[in-house]
């Protein structure tokens, strides 16, 4: 399979790489019909991507600056949540 940078140009270089390492991406390479530099040059590009954020990791979300919770809502019920959004969207109805 080609690399998405077959038309880029390419240098050629001598590196040292671990014999152990070295061996499983030449079996890498002959598992898929590829070659070693093919392998190398796959590896390199995923270590140089930027990190993905992990499943667990929470986004900074946008805060306003207000009074807090309002009175009588219980954050940590779905349902009282639901019925606090369904109250404030009627009166605004009303407006």
């Amino acid at each position: 399979m080609p690399s998405l940078d077959a038309k880029m140009s390419s240098v050629r270089t001598t590196i040292r790489i671990d014999e152990a390492l070295y061996r499983r991406a030449k079996a890498k390479a002959a598992q898929t019909g590829r070659t070693v530099s093919d392998v190398i040059e796959d590896a390199v590009r995923e270590a140089l991507r930027p990190a993905k954020r992990s499943a667990g990791e929470v986004p900074t979300l946008v805060t306003f600056d207000g009074g807090g919770v309002m009175p009588g809502v219980d954050l940590s019920s779905n349902a009282a949540l639901l019925d606090a959004m369904e109250q404030d969207a009627a009166t605004d109805a009303l407006h």
